[in-house]
């Protein structure tokens, strides 16, 4: 599984998470969770079949998503997910940095599992627990590591 179908499928699952708490249409939710889990599933990178012009082939993407994939492709981003993201505290935010995390994971543990601090983010991932959200392929102690680096910046940074 390539890594782009990992962050891709994050990118959708964290919109659909996004559009679930703000009580949106849940028939559009699910079309998103069920692209992200049709992303996760190729068998070859979901660029390759965007330059064959088959994403629509790809089961639960239509003619919107298989706009927001090539939106992606080509910039990294979905502004869909741009516009619902609420803005993270800087020291969430700073979990972006660490080994394997992205935007939209880190997004989903803080609004959806509610993972605030990075005690609750170590505990999370000393329990292998992070591992159940999708698109997440982490090195447990190359995390672990970056977590106390970052925890030991901010003593440096407070002191």
């Amino acid at each position: 599984m390539s890594v782009q179908n990992q962050q891709l499928a994050a990118l959708l699952t964290a919109i659909a998470n996004l559009l679930s708490t703000k009580g949106e249409n849940q028939y559009r939710i699910r079309a998103y969770r069920r692209a992200a889990e049709s992303v996760l599933q190729l068998h070859e990178d979901v660029s390759v079949v965007a330059q064959r012009g088959e994403l629509r082939t790809i089961p639960g993407i239509g003619k919107d998503l298989s706009g927001k994939v090539e939106e992606f492709l080509s910039t990294g981003t979905i502004r869909t997910y741009e516009e619902l993201k609420s803005p993270l505290p800087v020291e969430v935010k700073a979990w972006v940095d660490l080994p394997g995390f992205s935007e939209p994971l880190v997004h989903d543990l803080y609004f959806r599992l509610r993972i605030t601090t990075l005690d609750d983010l170590e505990q999370l991932v000393r329990s292998h627990l992070i591992r159940t959200v999708p698109g997440t392929i982490l090195q447990t102690e190359e995390v672990l590591h970056a977590i106390q680096a970052q925890r030991e910046k901010i003593n440096k940074e407070t002191h």
